[in-house]
């Protein structure tokens, strides 16, 4: 396991930023999101397994990160 997956597992916040929702094809379905998490641009599938997805969620419901809508 990397040191930074391990930072992680010990309770360190992800560094997460510019959090924008993507959509699907048909303009109204949000599929992912487009955001930089430790200053590493990604793209984090809508998915409650997905480590990333949990933290953003973990985020948002603390009220340190807000998720913006597409342009």
């Amino acid at each position: 396991m990397s040191m930074q997956m391990q930072s992680y597992n010990k309770g360190n916040k992800m560094k997460i930023e510019n959090p924008e929702y993507k959509y699907d094809l048909d303009g109204v379905t949000k599929v992912s999101i487009k955001v930089t998490i430790d200053d590493k641009p990604s793209v984090v599938p809508l998915s409650l397994t997905n480590r990333h997805y949990a933290e953003i969620l973990k985020q948002v419901k603390e009220g340190t990160l807000t998720i913006k809508d597409a342009d």
